[in-house]
């Protein structure tokens, strides 16, 4: 009978020790996950600080052009506009005279539609 309970004691004791192992294997495992999960965040930190660099860099080259761009546009603008009233400041002279002496020209006549019914 001894023998048999030792038996059963020595079973109790290898599924103790089975049971601690398992239970600290399931503790590795979780430290091993949390420290995978804490490296990938890191990991995904690192790469989206690249990503958002990167994005400035275009970023700012394109809206460096644009402005750059806009510069060009508004000085052709004003160039432009400085021709158009150069041009306006030497035809207004004669484009007034023109038109006084087409309103001053007055020919009279009957209009061709007229009909004289009297």
């Amino acid at each position: 009978m001894t023998s048999q309970s030792q038996g059963v004691q020595q079973l109790l004791q290898a599924e103790k020790r089975a049971k601690d192992k398992l239970e600290e294997a399931k503790k590795r495992k979780g430290k091993r996950l949390k420290q995978a999960k804490e490296e990938a965040t890191a990991e995904i930190d690192l790469y989206r600080m690249q990503r958002e660099k990167e994005f400035r860099l275009k970023q700012s080259s394109i809206m460096g052009s644009q402005s750059d761009l806009s510069m060009k546009i508004e000085e052709q603008t004003v160039g432009k506009i400085h021709d158009l009233m150069d041009n306006y400041n030497k035809c207004m002279e004669a484009v007034m005279m023109q038109l006084l002496n087409m309103v001053y020209d007055i020919k009279p006549e009957i209009h061709t539609n007229y009909r004289a019914d009297a």
